[in-house]
């Protein structure tokens, strides 16, 4: 099974990503893994890398396209990042999670080691400069979330209430696979 799972910085996409692989034993790769480490190799924070990728848009389609490749040659794989749904085309399931701007900051603060006025600065500047280049190199308006087969709320539901509601949509997709 393929699942692709996406949304906005902070909205608790790399945790139920990371919760799904290991209860169903799925491989895991993450866009937003790939680029943090891309910033550390330019020794760079997140917002100058991000800034650097506007102006460079190698660097987002390096990653998209390496993320696509893998994501589309692997049969039991998860990945996880903001075009995932988008990117591949084989998905079985495609997730989107959302929360309002309040969480998230609260979150990526507590992640990052920033205040939480800081982090929905910083957070709303990546979505506006992410949303940019994704028209720019796509035509993609990350705002249509047409291409998902489920929206969900991480205010809402915790990770394991998330998980369980993905493991319900799971189990039922291979069932009609034939596959449980």
């Amino acid at each position: 099974m393929r699942i692709t799972i996406s949304g906005p910085p902070g909205s608790g996409t790399t945790s139920l990503a990371r919760y799904l692989a290991g209860k169903h034993g799925l491989d895991f790769i993450s866009a937003g893994e790939v680029f943090r480490q891309l910033a550390r190799e330019h020794g760079m924070d997140l917002a100058a890398f991000g800034r650097f990728a506007e102006s460079d848009p190698a660097v987002d389609r390096m990653i998209d396209a390496r993320q696509k490749e893998i994501g589309e040659g692997s049969e039991d794989i998860i990945v996880e990042g903001r075009l995932s749904g988008r990117m591949i085309e084989n998905a079985d399931l495609r997730i989107w999670l959302s929360a309002p701007l309040s969480c998230r900051a609260k979150r990526i603060a507590g992640r990052d080691g920033m205040d939480e006025e800081g982090a929905r600065v910083y957070t709303e500047n990546r979505q506006r400069s992410e949303a940019t280049r994704y028209r720019s190199y796509y035509g993609i308006d990350i705002n249509d979330l047409s291409p998902y087969d489920i929206v969900l709320s991480s205010e809402t539901f915790g990770v394991d209430a998330l998980g369980a509601i993905v493991d319900t949509a799971i189990a039922c997709l291979a069932r009609q696979k034939g596959t449980l």
